[in-house]
């Protein structure tokens, strides 16, 4: 089967799969030409992103941000929760420090973020 081989064959590619999403639903048949064809762009499209465009790893920073986000913590929210002060925090959030290890322990288990993100290891 053929493979995407360009950022330009990559960038139509994904255009067509927006425009043929307008066309497929939920109730689209699977034997639909439009289907059929999603669904292939989709698998070619996905199969270059794994190879071209890997997913990183968050974060902290950006962890932290989506947790307090999630539990609607502020910043006030989170300093009670971790034992350390307000200043502390934004610090923390805005990478002018980093937590030392007791607070790391805290912040993976309290805020259940992954302990590699919290030590910086890929």
């Amino acid at each position: 089967m053929r493979t995407i081989q360009t950022k330009k064959e990559y960038i139509a590619l994904s255009n067509r799969i927006d425009d043929l999403l307008v066309l497929v639903d939920n109730n689209t048949s699977s034997d639909d030409k439009n289907f059929i064809e999603l669904d292939l762009l989709s698998d070619l499209v996905a199969d270059y992103e794994e190879a071209n465009e890997p997913i990183k790893a968050p974060t902290l920073i950006e962890a932290m941000k989506l947790r307090m986000y999630e539990r609607g913590l502020n910043q006030k929210r989170l300093s009670e929760l971790l034992g350390v002060s307000t200043s502390r925090v934004s610090e923390y959030l805005t990478g002018k420090s980093e937590p030392p290890l007791k607070t790391a322990r805290d912040i993976s288990q309290k805020l259940d973020i992954d302990p590699m993100i919290v030590l910086g290891v890929n």
